[in-house]
């Protein structure tokens, strides 16, 4: 499960005095931990814990753009670094050539003619896709698709 895995990680760094390893991982035990108090559950399953992973990438995008955008280079770096050690937690994405095959389907089952199908096109696409794709890439294909 994915949860052991982050808590094994967690201890991993500590011993290898990792600080910004383990530094991420804590705060990110501290997201799941509130989420599963906030649920009333003992422990988060897989998806769960992937909604609060890409919570926190979001957040670490979103300071990127800050600090760039305020010269702070070296603070975007290290947030950066982050970023990439919570990726290393998600799944594999699949790539743009494979979710325009789903949303191709999805096309098809919906029969979709027009942009005004977009919701339904996306509700087929995002049961099948679940969390191996980034939302707002899904939503620009098959916006793109169903404007042509």
């Amino acid at each position: 499960m994915l949860e052991e895995k982050i808590l094994t990680d967690y201890k991993e760094a500590m011993k290898a005095k990792d600080a910004l390893k383990s530094s991420v991982i804590s705060f990110l035990r501290a997201e799941m931990i509130n989420l599963a108090t906030a649920k009333k559950k003992k422990g988060l399953d897989d998806p769960e814990v992937i909604s609060v992973i890409k919570k926190q990438i979001k957040q670490r995008k979103d300071s990127i753009e800050q600090f760039t955008k305020g010269g702070r280079l070296e603070m975007a770096q290290k947030e950066e670094k982050e970023m990439e050690i919570l990726k290393g937690y998600l799944p594999p994405e699949l790539s743009a050539d494979e979710i325009k095959k789903i949303i191709e389907e999805a096309v098809l089952v919906t029969e979709a003619s027009g942009i005004k199908d977009m919701g339904k096109v996306m509700k087929e696409v995002n049961a099948k896709i679940g969390s191996l794709a980034d939302g707002k890439l899904i939503s620009d294909l098959v916006r793109e698709r169903l404007s042509s």
